[in-house]
């Protein structure tokens, strides 16, 4: 596996890509785009990496899955009374079907549906900010793991479009806290930073039927892991989640920052990093890193 890795991170840095920084958030437009990192994990503890696979990044929407899932494990399916479980076939801050579907988010990991998941963290958690933090190291089993506060402050300062879409879904009754303490909340979640070695560690229990496999605690019953994985699947890439099906094969999440999660089931979760984004908001340059992992080890879920 170490030689496959070493290859398509070969085989990818070599090449040109147009890919872009997201440079609607301040801070993410002065990333390196040439930075490229690839992290694998098995579920029998073995770590193989390439490149950058251990400079913390920004994670961004891949946040979202780590607030889906402690939500998820608190309340259960009630979850999905205020947010849906569908693609949404629209830009993840898109504004136009919450008009049509009476403020209920098509799903968890666009930003409406995760504005409506931080509103559900004000509601269960003692301390939403501390204890989201305190999960995703339980999950990595790194506590050097921490938020970046120039990137929550530059996407509190640029964020229009989500306050537009929290005070949307507030006038439908779908968000019951104050917003500006929800948004808080949502900045703060997209501004975690993680390495690729860290993000494989923590979407590991998604492999293993929702336990972390270094310390056997159960985080998810199989059967909430089989539909938060389904939902990764459907509902991961924005409105390229087909695209990635059809050349990766695995469930996983996206962000904005230029990483990627992945796993497959009972064997592995990997983690990308290549801030360059293509027009969809997916990395490029990650994006096929996992097509080439995927092809040349056989490995996907069909």
């Amino acid at each position: 596996m170490q030689n496959v890795i070493d290859n398509i991170y070969q085989q990818v840095k070599c090449q040109v890509h147009n890919g872009n920084v997201a440079r609607y958030i301040p801070e993410l437009a002065k990333i390196d785009p040439d930075k490229l990192g690839i992290a694998l994990k098995t579920i029998d503890g073995v770590l193989y990496v390439a490149g950058d696979a251990n400079e913390s990044f920004s994670i961004q929407s891949i946040s979202k899955v780590f607030a889906t899932s402690l939500v998820f494990s608190v309340i259960g399916d009630d979850l999905w009374r205020r947010v849906g479980k569908e693609p949404s076939g629209s830009s993840f801050n898109s504004l136009v079907q919450l008009e049509y579907e009476n403020g209920i988010p098509r799903n968890p990991l666009i930003n409406a549906g995760a504005i409506v998941v931080a509103d559900m963290m004000i509601d269960i958690l003692a301390n939403p900010e501390k204890d989201f933090l305190s999960f995703i190291r339980r999950l990595a089993g790194d506590q050097n793991i921490h938020f970046d506060e120039k990137v929550k402050n530059s996407e509190k300062d640029t964020g229009f479009r989500n306050v537009a879409l929290a005070n949307f879904m507030k006038s439908f009754g779908n968000i019951h806290n104050h917003v500006d303490d929800v948004l808080d909340i949502y900045f703060m979640m997209c501004s975690v930073s993680m390495s690729c070695t860290q993000l494989a560690n923590a979407f590991l229990f998604f492999a293993n039927h929702g336990m972390i496999p270094a310390t056997h605690e159960k985080i998810l019953t199989i059967s909430q892991t089989k539909r938060l994985n389904a939902l990764m699947q459907t509902c991961g890439f924005y409105d390229e989640a087909g695209e990635f099906t059809f050349r990766v094969g695995l469930p996983g999440k996206s962000g904005v920052g230029g990483g990627i999660v992945a796993i497959l089931p009972k064997q592995y979760s990997v983690a990308v990093w290549s801030p360059g984004l293509n027009g969809k908001g997916n990395s490029e340059s990650g994006m096929l890193l996992l097509e080439l992992l995927t092809t040349k080890t056989g490995t996907s879920i069909f």
